[in-house]
C-alpha cells in the first residue's frame, strides 16, 4: 500500500446520492474513494434542491449533464449510457437507505451505503437476496474498521495470544449532544427524528461502529441473548434515545457490554473496544487509532504501534506511510474503499477466489447491525428484559 500500486484493472465509474455541499460525510466518502484512484466520480444527485445539487457537482468538476435532480433520474440516465456508473454511494438520511439501495441494485449497480442499511431486518434481508441474485456488492460504511490496529487485534485473538475470549467491552459515548443542539443544527435534527432516523438514535448511529469492530476482532463470537435499557436525557428526543446500555451473552459463555451515548458531557468520541481473554487483553481507542494496548497477565503492559515490523503481516498490509507518522480517519476509509473496489471487480469477473481473505463490511455486516438494533429496541421497549437473539 505504501507504493500506491493499483490493485484493480481500472477505476470504477462511480456516482453519489446525497453528500452535497456542507455534508461532512460526503467529503469523507469522496476523499476515501478518490484517494488511490480506485473510483472515478462521474455523476451525482447531491441535493434535494436540483439547482443547488447541480451547482455543487459543477464545483467538483463534474459534467453538468451528469448532475441530476434526483436519484431516479440518475439511475435511469446512467443505465442508458455505455459509460454509465457501475457503483453508487448513498450518503442520505437513514429513512432513504432502503428504497435507494433497492433501486440501485435493481438497476444493476454496486452500492456503498451509510449505516444503518435499513430500518428493519426484513428490509436488510431483502437487499441481501437481491444483491446475491444479481452478483452485486453492497458495502456498509463502518469506516473505523479500516484502521490497521484492529487487524492486529484480530490476529492476536486468532493466534491464541489472549487465550479464550471471556469479555467484550464496547463504548462509543461522546458529549456533543449533551444539550438540545438539534434546535439550531439541521445536521443533528434529523438524527433525533424517528421519521428520518428510524427506531433508534445512538444505538444505530454510534453503537453499531464498535459492534462491527468487535465482530472483526472476534468473528467466532455469536450473540445468544441481550438486554438493553435506553434513555432520552434530552426529553424532546423521546422516543429516541441519547444514551443506552446493552448487556450481551454469547454462545460459549463469553459476555459483553456496550455503552453508547451522545450526552457524555465533556467527552470527545470515546469509542473504545476492549477484548479480554483468559491470558490477556487488548484495547483500541479511536482517538488514538495508531496504537493498540496489549496486556498479558503477569507481564508489563505494552503499547503496539502501527507500522512496526513486530506486528502480524496482515496488519501492515494497509500501511500508507512508515511507522511513527500518524494515519487517521481518511486513511482508514480509503483502506475500505480499496477493498470495496477489489470486491466489486472480483464479483464482476466472477472470480470468488479473489474474495478469499478480503475483509470488508459487506451486506452481512449491514444486516447484522440492523438486527442488533432491532433486538436492542425490543428489549428496551419491553422494560429492559433479556431477549433471545435470532
Amino acid at each position: 500500500m505504501i507504493d500506491g500500486i493499483r490493485l484493480t484493472k481500472a477505476p470504477i465509474r462511480w456516482g453519489m446520492v446525497g453528500g452535497g455541499r456542507g455534508s461532512q460525510i460526503g467529503y469523507v466518502h469522496r476523499s476515501a474513494a478518490l484517494r488511490d484512484g480506485y473510483f472515478s466520480l462521474l455523476a451525482g444527485a447531491f441535493d434535494l434542491d436540483p439547482d443547488r445539487g447541480r451547482a455543487f457537482g459543477a464545483d467538483l468538476g463534474l459534467d453538468p449533464g451528469r448532475c441530476y435532480p434526483d436519484w431516479q433520474a440518475m439511475f435511469a440516465a446512467e443505465a442508458a449510457r455505455a459509460d454509465g456508473i457501475r457503483c453508487v454511494t448513498i450518503a442520505t438520511p437513514n429513512n432513504t437507505h432502503y428504497p435507494i439501495t433497492r433501486a440501485a441494485l435493481l438497476a444493476g449497480l454496486h452500492v456503498i451505503c451509510e449505516k444503518p442499511l435499513t430500518f428493519t431486518t426484513s428490509e436488510a434481508l431483502d437487499l441481501q437476496a437481491i444483491a446475491a441474485d444479481r452478483g452485486l456488492v453492497v458495502g456498509v460504511a463502518y469506516g473505523y474498521s479500516g484502521h490497521q490496529m484492529i487487524e492486529e487485534a484480530a490476529r492476536l485473538v486468532a493466534d491464541g495470544t489472549l487465550g479464550e475470549i471471556r469479555i467484550v467491552n464496547l463504548q462509543f459515548a461522546h458529549g456533543f449532544h449533551s444539550a438540545a443542539v438539534e434546535h439550531d443544527n439541521p445536521a443533528a435534527r434529523w438524527r433525533v427524528d424517528p421519521a428520518f432516523a428510524g427506531p433508534s438514535y445512538v444505538l444505530g448511529d454510534l453503537a453499531t461502529h464498535p459492534l462491527y469492530v468487535a465482530q472483526v476482532i472476534c468473528p467466532h463470537l455469536r450473540i445468544r441473548r441481550l438486554l438493553c435499557t435506553r434513555q432520552s436525557f434530552v426529553s424532546s428526543r423521546a422516543p429516541l434515545e441519547d444514551n443506552a446500555t446493552v448487556l450481551m451473552e454469547y454462545e460459549g459463555g463469553a459476555v459483553g457490554t456496550c455503552w453508547t451515548s451522545a450526552v457524555n458531557a465533556g467527552a470527545m468520541h470515546s469509542q473504545k473496544v476492549r477484548i479480554v481473554g483468559s491470558k490477556g487483553s487488548v484495547e483500541w481507542w479511536d482517538e488514538h487509532p495508531n496504537q493498540l494496548r496489549l496486556e498479558i497477565q503477569g507481564e508489563p503492559a505494552r503499547v503496539l504501534d502501527r507500522g512496526m515490523t513486530y506486528l502480524h503481516p496482515q496488519s501492515l498490509a494497509d500501511d500508507r506511510i512508515g511507522a511513527g507518522h500518524p494515519e487517521g480517519l481518511f486513511d482508514a476509509w480509503a483502506n475500505l474503499h480499496c477493498r470495496f473496489a477489489l470486491a466489486i471487480e472480483a464479483h464482476e469477473d466472477k472470480d470468488p477466489a479473489r474474495l478469499a481473505g478480503l475483509r470488508y463490511p459487506g451486506i452481512e455486516a449491514g444486516v447484522e447491525g440492523v438486527r442488533w438494533v432491532e433486538h436492542c429496541v425490543r428489549s428496551a421497549d419491553g422494560g429492559g428484559v433479556w431477549v433471545d437473539y435470532a
